[in-house]
């Protein structure tokens, strides 16, 4: 059979095997993450199996994820005992040397827990099998997306220059005063850097009532409204650093200008996020919410003139129509000399457009609540390429990659690159993948940290 197959082809290995963690139970499933042998010192890891493994679970298979040894005879109980020591999970009598024959072929291997060192495989046998049988749809899906696939790098992506300012602010923190350091709210939208600087010594909290008299306390890059910094003042034991990013406290400026003139001010943004929260803290008896052009229409304004902000994270094609429709409704409406929505925001959904017509999905990685990055996948699905938001590699599902040989990838601003390139190497599991990076502007942004930590 190897000698017919070329290396694209996808080989999964199915069958039961004999349970070696103590955890096992018959019927449960085994994916390979490595095959070792009991006559060999080497072994070899099967990359794919992370995600096929993720699969099972989402047809809610019992799985378990881990190292598969192969023996040439059957192993005692005593033997299981010794081979469990070395972490492996489970014994059969092939794997690893039938795939020895496809060495560059992506390769699955799937085992059902037929017995035990305590459990026979009469009645153990039976769940193994009734397990087996349900496990071709998952198989499926995978081989579907296996083979090989063209991979775009939308550039720019991933951080901004805001978002290094915020972090580097925490990490300089932590650095001069020492942990803990206390962030209110976080740093910015990404759980990935928010656990990362958890474990540096950074405290997430909701409000600065959490934290503890004679902290330091860091206000995150989404900016906050005067009555947080008010609170903050009162405490006069608390050491405040401002991570807000200047592109975000450039529009709080614009807002109190327009305000100290007696504009309406309309603020184009979503009310479930942070930095809409601090905008509208700075003149809320001057400024008026709206998300869209419907809301528009629904505005009810006295005779004063007319000022627009936006929020900076926005999809900038629906923003220009909702700033036009308020053109069409009031013919005194004035705005800022430059645009609101960032330099980052802006380059980030020019690089999905220019990549977008040439793929059949895009992934765009990065956390749900942040803006930015959500805006990535409207931007996609509005260029009429799929698009599927993921945290990271480990939320990359199988079923999407069917028939989606030309794949683009991009990340939020709030997003490390690492992420992206984890998401790459789970595609290469699956086949060839033949690289490329579309970078249609060089950013060189650049802000200065906050003067308490320069």
């Amino acid at each position: 059979m190897a000698a017919r197959l070329d290396e694209h082809t996808a080989v999964a290995l199915v069958g039961v095997a004999g349970g070696l963690a103590p955890e096992l139970t018959p019927g449960d499933i085994i994916i390979a993450s490595e095959l070792r042998s009991t006559e060999s010192t080497t072994s070899r890891n099967l990359p794919g199996s992370s995600l096929l493994s993720r699969e099972f679970r989402r047809a809610r298979f019992s799985v378990h994820h881990g190292p598969l040894v192969t023996s040439p005879t059957y192993v005692s109980a005593a033997g299981r005992a010794s081979l469990a020591e070395t972490g492996a999970l489970a014994v059969d009598m092939e794997s690893s040397w039938v795939m020895d024959y496809l060495p560059n072929n992506p390769l699955a291997v799937v085992r059902a827990i037929s017995d035990t060192s305590s459990r026979g495989p009469v009645r153990g046998g039976l769940r193994a099998l009734s397990a087996l049988s349900q496990a071709r749809a998952p198989l499926e899906r995978w081989a579907k997306a296996c083979g090989e696939h063209e991979v775009i790098l939308a550039s720019p992506r991933s951080f901004c220059a805001g978002v290094e300012r915020a972090i580097d602010t925490v990490e300089r923190a932590l650095a001069q005063f020492g942990a803990p350091v206390y962030v209110r709210r976080q740093i910015v939208h990404n759980l990935q850097v928010v656990r990362g600087l958890e474990r540096e010594g950074a405290i997430f909290v909701e409000e600065l009532n959490e934290v503890p008299d004679g902290s330091v306390v860091i206000l995150a890059a989404h900016g906050v409204s005067p009555e947080i910094r008010r609170q903050g003042a009162e405490r006069e034991s608390l050491t405040i650093i401002d991570a807000t990013c200047p592109l975000v406290a450039k529009v709080h400026t614009e807002a109190r200008r327009y305000a100290a003139q007696d504009f309406n001010v309309v603020l184009i943004g979503h009310g479930d996020h942070e930095e809409i929260e601090g905008t509208l803290g700075e003149a809320p008896e001057h400024i008026t919410l709206v998300a869209n052009v419907a809301e528009v229409a629904q505005l009810e304004l006295d005779e004063r003139p007319v000022a627009y902000l936006t929020q900076t994270t926005l999809a900038t094609d629906e923003t220009a129509e909702v700033i036009e429709a308020l053109r069409a409704r009031f013919s005194n409406v004035t705005g800022p000399s430059t645009t609101d929505i960032c330099y980052a925001t802006q380059n980030r959904q020019d690089a999905v457009r220019s990549i977008a017509h040439r793929c059949d999905l895009m992934l765009v990685v990065g956390s749900s609540n942040s803006s930015n990055t959500a805006r990535l996948v409207e931007v996609a699905q509005r260029e009429g390429c799929r698009a599927e938001l993921i945290e990271d590699a480990s939320q990359l599902e199988l079923s999407w990659l069917s028939g989606a040989r030309s794949i683009g990838v991009t990340a939020g601003a709030s997003v490390p690159d690492v992420l992206v390139h984890g998401v790459v190497s789970s595609l290469a599991s699956l086949g060839p993948v033949h690289l490329s990076e579309e970078r249609i502007v060089q950013e060189t942004v650049h802000f200065a940290l906050p003067t308490r930590i320069r």
